[in-house]
């Protein structure tokens, strides 16, 4: 037909589709090559080259014709006349779905790495749930643009290759198609770096030359061995890609001789058994390097690939091999490609690959729900784009891959999310350990749980997987609304009090009004803002009595407490809402007062904390509060201890606080010379009267001289 490519293209998909199919693809080019007639690329050539070219490299990796037939057409909704509901009647739902979802996913540009390209990144992630294959074509479609960029502004061919290599090529290993991902990165490469690009080729090609001698001797030798043995195998040269090889120096600092001082092969064999049976023939041959051997058939990556790794030292220089089925090659090169190669033969290890990809969309539709906003959720997607994979066991022996660096509550939520809201301790083969340690390969880590547990705000600290961090921020998220609700219900409760009204007297048509004049929401909406701080209690109380609710805010007086004469209840742990001042560290027995700190809800001060004057300054309301009875949470307490010196007095004031059942979290020394001491001990007691019996235990110490309580 007269277009650049066509005749290779149905060649291409001739070896290995059926004459129907292929007459699919055949009528899908020709409504392409019709409805861009008159249309040119930035080089002159005709458009259809490019759906051509981007069809050609979908059938290299034998993909299926519908996915073909996407490629070709994958610009005619967009830059062309045609309509969805054509392509669907001419073509199919699926092909005209495929279409669009390319079609999308092409409007998509990433100018910024802040919340444009956070946005778009999750529209990318609703395409790759409805249709894995969207993905592929777009992937092919950006391989075609990346060996065109020649006549692009270079503007716009440093923004395509950022681009690229910030999300496209990362996608392309996350589904584990490495053809794709090689030449991407060495495309983006070399667009960013053409100079540095250049060297390195050269240095490559000329140290290839010098050292081709002790290469052929080295496949020789491997050749030769696998004859001996009788073992199936053929031995391929591996190359170092330039990004590889440019990355290598720049993280390991490291100059180009030593990268490049490694020889690569790979041995492609007929079965798994025969694998390990090569890895043990090679390792006769030569030495193996203590530490380098990794078995990845045992343990597959997250994407799917498999092979034997081993690094041997022979002829003076080191060797890598890599021993791996044909199957596990194709995998290796195509990635979740290969799922439309091997559809019939009923692959173990493909149909494996296929549902690890389809949990990891699934886990990112997850996150895309749970993030409280679009940066939040590129936050955790890039975590899962790049990960450096430990493997870990469950107690049944199911295998887990993580991200290195991963903890137990990593793996609590990679489980399930409800796993790991529930999490409150582990064991790590078969012995209680930390859920903030970072887990080690080849660990069996079973999940202690429990019906009331919930996650904690530190977690955030150490977790590195994306779903962990998007299951706590939601829980927290909810859990901090629920709360906010809660004491923004209790504190309009006791404004209205003053006003000698109850809410349950409120009328609905009055809450209206006044949340309209607040702009928010809803009532609920409101009393989070009150519960968080944001808004005062006192002043939406008496909205709420005012048969006329539009009360100027500047109107109302403002006093040090709207309401001394009732209080509220402390329990002790509040949540996330109600917070205790670290200044003063009140507990129970000791007055308090409570003070609203827009944004954190309620801060707990002792009354007499000179923070408290500070607050109410700067026009922060306060709330007197009462102590509830039969309190069994513990708090802290800050004590200043003056002692004379004496061997293994801080072991017998340990002593005495064990005795009152006091518990220590923390002891220091603040000034000493050599016949006195002063030191400050950090403890946890149950209130006043607990504090009093320990401070009596200490202060019978013989040689204290002196104990106080640190107020602030």
């Amino acid at each position: 037909m007269g277009i650049t490519g066509y005749d290779r293209l149905i060649a291409a998909v001739r070896e290995y589709l059926d004459e129907d199919k292929v007459d699919w693809v055949v009528r899908a080019f020709i409504k392409a090559r019709d409805s861009h007639d008159g249309q040119y690329r930035r080089s002159g050539e005709p458009y259809i080259t490019h759906p051509v070219a981007v069809a050609t490299i979908l059938a290299d990796m034998r993909l299926d014709h519908q996915s073909l037939m996407a490629a070709l057409m994958h610009d005619v909704i967009e830059d062309t006349p045609v309509t969805w509901d054509e392509l669907a009647s001419e073509f199919g739902e699926t092909v005209a779905n495929l279409v669009d979802g390319v079609s999308k996913l092409t409007q998509i540009e990433f100018r910024t790495r802040a919340e444009a390209q956070a946005e778009n990144f999750q529209k990318m992630t609703l395409a790759m749930a409805r249709d894995i294959r969207v993905m592929l074509v777009k992937l092919a479609d950006r391989l075609h643009n990346m060996r065109t960029l020649g006549p692009l502004s270079i503007e716009k061919r440093t923004r395509i290759a950022t681009e690229t290599l910030d999300i496209y090529a990362p996608i392309a290993n996350r589904l584990g198609i490495n053809t794709i991902r090689v030449e991407l990165e060495d495309l983006g490469f070399a667009a960013l770096h053409p100079m540095r690009a250049k060297y390195i080729r050269k240095a490559v090609d000329k140290l290839r030359g010098n050292h081709r001698e002790i290469i052929s001797e080295i496949r020789s030798r491997l050749d030769n061995c696998l004859k001996d043995r009788g073992l199936p195998g053929k031995i391929v040269g591996r190359e170092k890609h330039l990004n590889s090889i440019y990355q290598k120096m720049k993280s390991k600092r490291k100059s180009f001789h030593e990268i490049m001082d490694v020889y690569a092969f790979r041995i492609i064999t007929e079965s798994e058994d025969d694998c390990y049976r090569i890895l043990g023939a090679v390792h006769s041959l030569y030495k193996p390097l203590p530490g380098r051997f990794k078995d990845y058939i045992a343990m597959p990556k997250a994407n799917g690939y498999q092979s034997l790794h081993t690094t041997l030292f022979g002829m003076h220089v080191n060797i890598e091999i890599q021993i791996r089925t044909q199957e596990m090659e194709e995998i290796a090169n195509n990635g979740i490609a290969s799922h439309w190669l091997y559809k019939t033969a009923d692959s173990d290890a493909i149909s494996a690959n296929f549902t690890r990809v389809d949990r990891w969309v699934k886990g990112l539709m997850q996150m895309r729900e749970h993030a409280g906003d679009s940066l939040e959720f590129i936050e955790h997607v890039k975590i899962d784009l790049f990960p450096d994979e430990i493997y870990v066991f469950t107690p049944k022996g199911k295998i887990m891959e993580l991200p290195a660096g991963a903890t137990p509550v990593d793996f609590a939520y990679a489980i399930h999310t409800d796993i790991g809201n529930a999490c409150v301790a582990c064991r790590i083969n078969k012995h209680l350990g930390s859920l903030s340690a970072p887990l080690s390969s080849g660990q069996t880590v079973e999940i202690i749980t429990a019906p009331t547990a919930k996650p904690s705000p530190s977690w955030l600290n150490f977790v590195v997987t994306g779903k962990a961090k998007s299951g706590i921020r939601h829980y927290l998220k909810h859990q901090r609304q629920a709360e906010a609700h809660d004491l923004g219900k209790a504190l309009i409760k006791r404004s209205l009090k003053s006003f000698n009204k109850k809410l349950s007297e409120i009328s609905e048509v009055q809450k209206q009004r006044v949340v309209e004049h607040n702009q928010v929401d809803n009532f609920d909406a409101l009393l989070e803002e009150i519960g968080m701080g944001n808004r005062m209690a006192y002043i939406i109380g008496r909205q709420l009595v005012q048969e006329d609710s539009h009360v100027p805010e500047q109107e109302v007086e403002l006093t040090r407490d709207d309401s001394p004469k009732s209080t509220l209840t402390i329990k002790g742990t509040e949540g996330l809402m109600v917070n205790f001042a670290h200044c003063c560290k009140p507990i129970p027995g000791d007055p308090i007062v409570g003070v609203m700190d827009s944004g954190s809800g309620m801060i707990i001060h002792s009354d007499s904390c000179s923070k408290v004057e500070q607050h109410l300054a700067g026009d922060n309301p306060s709330i007197h509060l009462s102590w509830a009875k039969d309190i069994t949470d513990e708090f802290t307490v800050q004590l200043r201890v003056e002692l004379e010196r004496q061997r293994g007095i801080i072991a017998e004031i340990a002593a005495a606080i064990t005795v009152a059942d006091g518990n220590i979290e923390h002891i220091s020394v603040i000034e000493q010379n050599a016949k006195l001491s002063i030191i400050s001990l950090v403890i946890h007691v149950s209130g006043r009267k607990h504090l009093a019996r320990v401070m009596k235990r200490i202060r019978n110490v013989r040689a204290v001289t002196n104990i106080t309580r640190v107020r602030a």
